[in-house]
């Protein structure tokens, strides 16, 4: 299978292919809908089970906020018209597109998607692969690498089974650490899968410091143009700016991609979640190295909370609340159009050898 020439140097959305140009404000790291149930934390006691049950409200805000993973309600997004309403708040701001890099195992949805392109008017751009291991379908482990790559390129080149929707951007690939061996085999898959249609590899690293450059280090092995790979979640994978800059050593793009989560609880690991001026110090820091040419931004919009509609900033966070705090920190506007613009058209168009 190989890529419809038309489509080379393209943006890949779920409404056909689009020129780089006409993406306007990208944010790179979405989910419009997902049934994130996987990373929910199961409660013996059963009051808290209880709790955990319970619909988001104005009543339970303040706890989900502080431990969204142990609210089940809190981690599915399944309402288009909500979805809808939210997304547009974002072209009402000004943004142009959206990267929902929701994949296989929680909840990939290609024909809500080009519903809610449809309906606010935006550019959604779909991703494909799996998500981490412990989402993986059963039978995942009779898959090969080949398997898995020839499932890859058929979203990017036909679509996702018979809905004729194409995917333009493999990822989020789902990582732990240390990679379990279906991770493993869906990265090496990943990169076979972008050889062979120019899409970019975006990648969920496991939460420790060293996941990101073994990442790349499967990547590689398998031919990967590492170029055209963005590594996510950098603001929970590293505290020090430093080990960021020790990872733009290997050329990937760094992502930001969680604006707007606030709360420093993070049950799923060993380390406090950032704040929004942590973020900022990070990218200041970056741009300041002169990395501004590979830096990407998102907010990761994944649970109700994070909505508008519920209380959170919501999908135009970057553009109402970031970008402005980036230019009063002297963030020269070519830097801040690079991260929102110039980036992801760069990164986006899919670019065959």
């Amino acid at each position: 299978m190989t890529l419809p020439k038309a489509a080379t140097g393209q943006v890949q959305t779920v409404l056909g292919a689009v020129p780089p140009a006409e993406l306007g404000a990208t944010t790179m790291h979405e989910h419009l809908v997902i049934d994130f149930s996987v990373v929910f934390q199961q409660h013996a006691e059963a009051t808290a089970a209880h709790k955990a049950r319970r619909p988001v409200a104005l009543d339970n805000l303040g706890r989900v906020r502080h431990d969204p993973f142990s609210s089940l309600d809190d981690l599915r997004l399944l309402d288009e018209e909500t979805a809808v309403a939210e997304a547009a708040l974002f072209g009402r701001a000004g943004g142009g597109t959206i990267v929902d890099v929701t994949s296989v195992g929680i909840g990939r949805d290609p024909r809500a998607l080009a519903r809610i392109a449809r309906g606010t008017g935006l550019n959604v751009v779909m991703g494909c692969g799996y998500y981490v291991g412990a989402s993986h379908p059963a039978g995942m482990d009779g898959k090969s690498v080949d398997d898995v790559a020839r499932e890859i390129v058929a979203n990017v080149t036909e679509g996702v089974g018979d809905t004729g929707i194409r995917a333009g951007i493999i990822g989020e690939l789902g990582c732990s650490w240390p990679l379990t061996d279906s991770e493993r085999r869906v990265l090496r898959a990943g990169a076979l899968a972008q050889r062979e249609t120019g899409a970019a590899i975006t990648v969920h690293p496991g939460r420790a410091e060293a996941a990101p450059l073994e990442v790349l280090d499967v990547l590689a092995g398998e031919g990967a143009d590492v170029g055209r790979v963005v590594i996510g979640h950098l603001g929970r994978t590293y505290r020090d700016v430093d080990g960021v800059v020790e990872l733009t050593r290997r050329g990937c793009y760094l992502e930001y991609d969680q604006f707007g989560w606030e709360s420093s609880n993070f049950s799923l690991g060993d380390m406090d979640f950032p704040s929004d001026a942590q973020r900022i110090d990070h990218v200041v820091g970056l741009i300041e190295a002169g990395y501004a040419d590979r830096l990407l931004v998102g907010q990761d919009v994944c649970a109700k909370h994070c909505l508008t509609s519920y209380g959170g900033y919501g999908y135009a966070h970057l553009l109402t609340n970031i970008a402005p705090r980036l230019r009063e920190r002297g963030v020269a506007e070519s830097d801040v159009r690079a991260i929102l613009y110039d980036n992801p058209a760069r990164v986006l168009a899919l670019a065959l050898a």
